[in-house]
């Protein structure tokens, strides 16, 4: 009897089970919110874009984009992902036997990765190349000593820097060095401007500003152009793998927004941070494939960074136009149109991984046409384009 009266005390002094909190309710409706922004965004569009494009395997059907390719700009061969930097290395070292000079400057633009380096290092070998300029007669100014701190730590260390000293005219040699007293010399490696370079100093001169202007050899984006018959498939994409694989940084981005997950779902979001995460989420796709609708409803297809700006993609309809002078518009699914902005990015304007547009002459060019008593060739694409068109299957 002692016990149970003993146990009925401690039962007594236990604290009651707390009922939700002020906190407690902002979780469940964030977390309630959350769900029903998940469940939202498979059934609903954003403005031109087909949430339906799903990653699917290579070779189990005829694909309307088979991957993405890009273009060597050295070579115009056409490229897997996993081919780029091979074959420009290749390429590039190719080059040498027909132009030493410019196979050097590519190969230090290209094969050194840190920008800001190759910056200091170029502007450190135009300023070698300056002094012999503006100093023609000093011999000071046509040796430069290989073990110099500042040659050392600003061009030793970039590929390439050897192979163009060499080609525009110096040659390594062994030269006496006098020692502080000025007795004594030791033998010190210098690349030393040889006699026929200096005859011709505005070659010079040309050099270093090749070397200044020069950029990194790139990889061009295929646009991979095909053009479709009317099809009710226009907004029904299936994309490659390419399209939905990521690289290292945007495995760790995607990692860190795992990590922000439970801190976002304990704090009250405003449409803003909303709208945030949105464009964040936009900005992990690489590539985009878009499809115009023209007015004969045929359709016209490109391959594009994500990050591209709008006027890429206007680019690319009007180089497919036979009046590629008129204006013209682009519209999105809703017949809302696209930013009047040409630098916005596509990815900002949701047409990732995947858009179906729709085209149209300007309002104005119409309105004039129909008063003149005529209306637009429904067919717009140049007859080239119109020779390969294909069936959307």
């Amino acid at each position: 009897m002692a016990a149970a009266a003993a146990l009925a005390r401690l039962e007594q002094k236990q604290p009651r089970a707390r009922g939700p909190t002020s906190q407690d309710s902002i979780r469940n409706q964030v977390r309630k919110e959350l769900q029903a922004e998940v469940t939202g965004s498979g059934s609903q569009e954003a403005p031109g874009t087909n949430t339906g494009a799903e990653p699917i395997e290579e070779g189990s059907t005829q694909l309307p984009v088979s991957g993405v390719y890009f273009t060597c700009p050295l070579t115009g061969a056409t490229l897997r992902k996993d081919q780029r930097d091979a074959h420009i290395r290749e390429a590039i070292l190719s080059h040498f036997a027909t132009d030493p000079v410019a196979a050097s400057i590519m190969k230090i633009h290209t094969f050194n990765r840190d920008r800001d380096k190759v910056k200091l290092g170029v502007d450190t070998i135009a300023k070698y190349l300056d002094n012999i300029h503006l100093h023609p007669e000093e011999e000071r100014y046509r040796r430069i000593k290989l073990q110099n701190k500042v040659f050392q730590e600003r061009i030793s260390c970039l590929e390439g820097t050897q192979e163009f000293f060499e080609a525009v005219g110096f040659q390594k040699m062994l030269l006496p060095v006098p020692d502080r007293e000025g007795v004594e010399e030791e033998a010190a490696e210098f690349y030393v401007l040889g006699e026929a370079a200096r005859a011709q100093p505005q070659e010079l001169a040309r050099h270093r500003e090749r070397l200044l202007a020069a950029e990194p050899v790139r990889a061009r984006l295929d646009r991979q152009r095909r053009v479709f018959r009317p099809s009710p498939l226009a907004s029904h994409f299936e994309l490659p793998a390419d399209f939905f694989s990521l690289t290292a940084e945007e495995l760790r981005r995607e990692q860190r927004l795992r990590a922000d997950a439970v801190e976002r779902l304990s704090v009250l979001r405003t449409k803003a941070m909303r709208e945030k995460e949105e464009q964040r989420e936009l900005r992990k796709y690489t590539y985009t494939l878009l499809r115009v609708r023209l007015p004969d409803g045929c359709l016209l297809q490109g391959t594009f960074y994500a990050r591209e700006r709008l006027s890429a993609l206007y680019e690319f309809v009007r180089g497919a136009l036979q009046s590629d002078w008129l204006p013209f518009e682009l519209l999105a699914s809703g017949g809302q149109k696209l930013a009047e902005d040409e630098t916005v990015a596509l990815n900002e304007c949701g047409l990732v991984p995947s858009a179906l547009l729709t085209f149209s002459w300007d309002a104005a060019v119409l309105g004039d046409m129909r008063a003149a008593g005529a209306e637009p060739d429904p067919s717009v694409l140049k007859a080239e384009l119109l020779d390969s068109i294909e069936q959307l299957s």
